[in-house]
C-alpha cells in the first residue's frame, strides 16, 4: 500500500478494485473510530483544566468565543447545532462557573452578547499549550513534508461539504 503521504496522486481513471476499496475505507472507520474517541478524551481532559465541571457543550462555547469575541447567544446555537433552551442552559451553566459573561447587545437591545471572562481565557490558552506540545510530540519524528502532507489532506477532508 503506497504511503498516506506520498506526493503522487491517482489517476482519476484508474480502475478501483472494489475489495481494496471496501478494506481500505474499513481501515480508515477503524482510524476515525480511534481518532474520535482520543479527541473526545481530550476535550474532557482539556474542560476539566479550564474548570471542574465544564462540559463539552460548554468547551464547544468557550472554543468559539475565544476565537470570535462577544457572540449573541442565537448566534452560538446555529453555529453548533443545539436549539435556544440548550444554549441557554449551557450559557447559564458557564456565567455560574465565572467562565462567561452576559451583556445587553448594543445594536440590539433584546438581545444579549456572551463573552468569554479573562480568567477563562487565560485558562483556554494554558490548556491549548499543553494539547499543542503533546501533538509537537506525536508529530515530532516526522518530516516537515509528512506534516504538511498530512495538513493537506485533512484541509481536504474537512472542506469536503459531503462530509456533513
Amino acid at each position: 500500500m503506497p504511503s498516506p503521504f506520498s506526493e503522487q496522486v491517482p489517476d482519476a481513471g484508474e480502475p478501483i478494485n472494489p475489495a481494496e476499496l471496501d478494506s481500505l475505507m474499513q481501515e480508515v472507520e477503524k482510524e476515525f473510530s480511534v481518532m474520535s474517541v482520543k479527541a473526545r478524551n481530550a476535550i474532557r481532559k482539556r474542560s476539566l483544566e479550564i474548570h471542574p465541571e465544564l462540559q463539552p457543550l460548554g468547551y464547544r462555547v468557550l472554543s468559539m468565543l475565544v476565537r470570535q469575541q462577544a457572540q449573541q447567544q442565537i448566534v452560538l446555537a446555529a453555529e453548533l447545532q443545539v436549539d435556544k433552551a440548550t444554549m441557554s442552559r449551557t450559557i447559564k451553566q458557564l456565567q455560574d462557573q465565572g467562565l462567561v459573561t452576559r451583556e445587553p447587545d448594543p445594536s440590539d437591545g433584546r438581545a444579549m452578547l456572551v463573552s468569554i471572562t479573562d480568567s477563562a481565557h487565560e485558562a483556554w490558552l494554558v490548556s491549548g499549550r499543553k494539547a499543542r506540545s503533546l501533538l509537537r510530540e506525536r508529530l515530532s519524528s516526522w518530516s516537515p513534508e509528512e506534516i504538511s502532507r498530512f495538513a493537506d489532506l485533512l484541509s481536504r477532508l474537512n472542506a469536503n461539504e459531503t462530509a456533513d
